[in-house]
């Protein structure tokens, strides 16, 4: 237990120094997909093994081994934690969870707001909804049933092939649900801070992701980088709108619009079956070592409590 204890911490370093070179070695679809099953995985284990020494060192308390019936000095006998962690750790815990639970709290508002949105806006054709507007803007609007948004300025700063582009990507966004694998991965950041660049990863990622399925559609990927770049110099060098963006909206030009055109310009990314297995292998090892946690805690308990009821 020893060891398992900072499986977590090493994994998290791990994901922190390598997770955007480990999407970067992906297919954008599978990169997405592991990296924020990786995030969660990786957070909960982490916070699970963070309360188990914190409440480890608290056992200790006569007060905590009276009422649960429990040896106190044969806990502290078996027990891998030093009694100075414990106090770190369970402040700790304490703050990340306040971190998650913030962050949970504030998707729900903003996946309630991108409803609200989407209803306001009306049924559009198809759900894409054409907007009078100055600035060029595209996004997808996320929802029971959402919305493509596109400014009339947009549409006008696109020739007719291009517009198919920026249309079949924002559709990808919500054909697949890209924005609850940002929320996950936003979520799994909050309850462990190292695993910021995962999350980067993931929201980038999924513009990735789009890119491939609307160069899929139009069968040109030079088309999908040329209407990106096109539509990016027009946002940047356009006026002010009044478009209002809601906060969950997935747009094809809010980042790294010249790296993704350049990897639409090179041929389409291959399965890595050697980089998707250490992906795998990273996000099993602090599961395993959260069940080995568990299992020795477990163990280490019914010791004590057998010596509490020999005792009384």
């Amino acid at each position: 237990m020893d060891v398992a204890l900072w499986v977590p911490a090493v994994v998290s370093a791990g994901l922190w120094l390598g997770g955007s070179r480990l999407a970067r070695g992906l297919p954008p679809a599978t990169a997405v997909r592991l990296l924020t099953l990786a995030s969660l995985l990786t957070a909960l284990s982490t916070g699970f093994v963070l309360a188990v020494a914190a409440f480890l060192v608290l056992a200790r308390l006569p007060v905590v081994a009276v009422l649960g019936h429990w040896s106190a000095a044969t806990l502290a006998a078996v027990d891998p934690v030093p009694a100075a962690a414990g106090v770190p750790a369970g402040v700790t815990v304490l703050a990340l969870l306040a971190a998650a639970v913030r962050r949970t709290l504030t998707a729900g508002r903003d996946l309630a707001a991108a409803a609200a949105t989407c209803r306001r806006l009306g049924p559009g054709a198809g759900g894409l909804v054409v907007v009078d507007d100055a600035r060029p803007e595209a996004f997808a609007v996320p929802g029971r049933s959402g919305r493509v948004v596109v400014s009339t300025a947009m549409l006008r700063a696109l020739p007719p092939d291009e517009r198919r582009v920026l249309l079949a990507h924002e559709a990808a966004h919500l054909r697949s649900h890209h924005h609850l694998y940002v929320v996950l991965a936003d979520l799994g950041a909050a309850a462990n801070p190292l695993l910021r660049p995962l999350s980067a990863a993931v929201r980038s990622g999924v513009e990735r992701w789009a890119d491939e399925v609307a160069a899929a559609e139009v069968g040109d990927r030079r088309l999908v980088a040329r209407a990106l770049a096109r539509a990016g110099i027009a946002r940047a060098t356009a006026a002010r709108g009044s478009l209002p963006v809601p906060r969950t909206a997935l747009g094809a030009v809010d980042s790294a619009v010249a790296e993704r055109a350049r990897a639409l310009l090179a041929p389409p990314p291959r399965p890595q079956r050697a980089v998707a297995a250490a992906v795998v292998a990273l996000m099993l090892l602090p599961v395993a070592a959260a069940a080995v946690t568990a299992g020795d805690t477990e163990n280490r308990f019914d010791v004590a409590q057998a010596v509490w009821a020999h005792e009384h």
